[in-house]
């Protein structure tokens, strides 16, 4: 008798990870020459990085810069939300970035609609803020995983807890 294979696929970030490219960011803006003397700071508070810089041009740079980190620490920047561009106290600018952990049911609808359109014999569910998907075939679980990773979605998607 054929039992199913499944796997879980999943959109979540390592904190740890975003709290080192934080600091590397700090770090980098504090050593740099064009920073000497601003009020360029990042922050991380919870979910959320916190953004500030003396005008719209330096804040534009203190996220290029925390981008970078971002990638280096091997996050993507899907995870990231960024809000809209405010003006603060004393002519200075500021921008929270949330970070988005979890599968929404807006991008898990297109997973699992991706997955039925690709004709591949697997069935998917939304389970809590994760995308079950189980088969007969662990072929097919393979293919589903090639066919998600070539799609692009709004979230990075991770695949977890492959059980056979």
């Amino acid at each position: 008798m054929a039992k199913d294979c499944s796997f879980d696929v999943v959109s979540e970030v390592d904190m740890q990870e975003v709290d080192n490219a934080v600091n590397q960011a700090t770090k980098e803006i504090s050593q740099r020459f064009d920073f000497r003397g601003s009020k360029a700071s990042v922050t991380l508070e919870g979910i959320e990085i916190k953004v500030a810089a003396d005008d719209d041009y330096k804040l534009k740079n203190v996220v290029e810069i925390l981008q970078a980190k971002v990638i280096k620490r091997g996050i993507s920047l899907k995870n990231l939300d960024y809000g809209k561009v405010e003006a603060a106290f004393s002519g200075t600018a500021r921008q929270i970035i949330k970070i988005k952990k979890g599968i929404d049911k807006e991008n898990a609808k297109d997973v699992i609609s991706s997955l039925k359109n690709s004709k591949i014999k697997v069935q998917a569910q939304l389970m809590d803020d994760q995308v079950r998907v189980s088969g007969k075939n662990k072929d097919d679980l393979q293919n589903a995983i090639a066919h998600l990773k070539q799609g692009d979605f709004k979230i990075a998607l991770q695949f977890v807890n492959f059980r056979s």
